[in-house]
């Protein structure tokens, strides 16, 4: 990578990781909350809608944080989304995501609320990086992209940042992959930083070292540098 390119994300890093980027995105939902759990719950539930139509994104979540009220989890523990989101319920939600699957996310929020203090603490009794312990813990595929699950990792475990979280203290920015999707994976091909555009974990990995030489001790600062790039339509 030559410096100009290294410029060039350095300098939309910066422009995109500040406080205003919030106000768009989804991680405003969880930036409502205080509390820990709060947080988590309403991150984790957040993150895993971040597909498709940012627009319509934004509306489902804000249902869901209706429902939720002034505590995610306090609902969670409240067991009321066992009649708004019953087990068998396989109408959808938001897009592919059912009522039932919606069931699932909260069940296990409900096991690892009623055990451990955290879901911080619960992913440290799994093994692996951040991404194959929160996998094990929802019972999906580490071996795909994960997106999703890779930018709640971000929201939970980066540091000293306007938009991102931080407050988990058990695992190293340094171990987080890319949030890649489509757009991401294009811009950074454009830029040099992989040499596949293919939507793989392999891909995500390869991103995420490149990046890892702009930013050595926090890599998905990155993140913003490519969603800003594209936006800017720079590359």
């Amino acid at each position: 990578m030559n410096d100009e390119i290294k410029n060039k994300l350095i300098l939309a890093a910066y422009k995109y990781h500040c406080a205003s980027f919030i106000e768009n995105d989804p991680i405003r939902f969880p930036h409502r909350y205080i509390q820990k759990r709060d947080i988590e719950t309403s991150g984790l539930l957040t993150a895993v809608m971040s597909f498709g139509n940012r627009k319509q994104i934004l509306i489902k979540a804000e249902e869901l944080h209706r429902l939720m009220e002034n505590s995610p989890a306090r609902y969670v523990l409240s067991k009321r989304w066992e009649q708004d989101f019953p087990p068998n319920a396989t109408k959808s939600f938001y897009r592919m995501l059912s009522y039932a699957d919606f069931h699932g996310y909260f069940r296990r929020l409900y096991e690892a609320y009623s055990v451990y203090d955290s879901l911080e603490d619960c992913l440290r009794t799994y093994a692996g990086t951040p991404m194959e312990r929160l996998c094990s813990f929802l019972e999906v595929s580490s071996k795909s992209p994960q997106k999703k699950l890779n930018m709640f990792l971000r929201w939970m475990i980066r540091k000293n940042s306007e938009v991102d979280f931080g407050i988990w203290e058990s695992f190293d920015s340094r171990e987080l992959i890319i949030p890649l999707d489509t757009h991401v994976c294009r811009v950074a091909y454009s830029l040099g930083l992989t040499d596949s555009a293919a939507f793989s974990l392999y891909n995500a990995c390869r991103i995420t070292d490149a990046l890892r030489t702009v930013f050595p001790d926090d890599p998905c600062l990155g993140d913003f540098a490519l969603f800003g790039l594209g936006v800017d339509r720079e590359v």
